[in-house]
């Protein structure tokens, strides 16, 4: 059943998440699964790899379409533990994903809904399925944490 293997798919985006905190970097992780099978995966990076387009889903996107070898993953899935921002939407709409899957949304920065709804805009070229609140609690529990320590 698919709702089964989002919540196992994101649990491992979570333990991604994780290890961008231990990281000292926000805790979002992402995967890019095709035909039930982990093709990328990323954690937030853009501290240590001093780059500002390292976020979870952007390093995701860039492993799987290495793996694939094309930039067009048409029948893929994406899960982040967060609500997907306007730059990393606009990859996600670029690589033609099929499904987004995220946990948290993103009341300051989303673009799923929350701030911004990018994939509802009828004159984009490309349509996809999205899914928020996929173990939201546990997405929101470790952004809560993350932000709590820094205080």
């Amino acid at each position: 059943m698919r709702a089964g293997s989002d919540s196992e798919f994101m649990r491992r985006a979570l333990l991604l998440a994780q290890r961008a905190a231990e990281e000292g970097e926000v805790p979002v992780g992402a995967l890019l699964v095709l035909n039930d099978e982990i093709i990328g995966e990323g954690w937030n990076r853009p501290v240590a790899s001093h780059d500002p387009t390292a976020h979870a889903e952007i390093v995701a996107l860039r492993a799987g379409a290495l793996a694939l070898g094309n930039y067009r993953l048409g029948s893929a899935t994406l899960y982040a533990t967060l609500e997907p921002c306007v730059m990393c939407m606009g990859a996600v709409l670029n690589a033609r994903i099929a499904r987004l899957v995220f946990g948290a949304w993103d009341a300051k920065a989303g673009a799923c809904g929350s701030v911004i709804d990018l994939p509802r805009v009828p004159r984009l070229a490309h349509a996809l399925d999205v899914f928020g609140g996929v173990r939201s609690e546990e997405a929101a529990g470790l952004l809560r944490q993350f932000f709590e320590s820094r205080r």
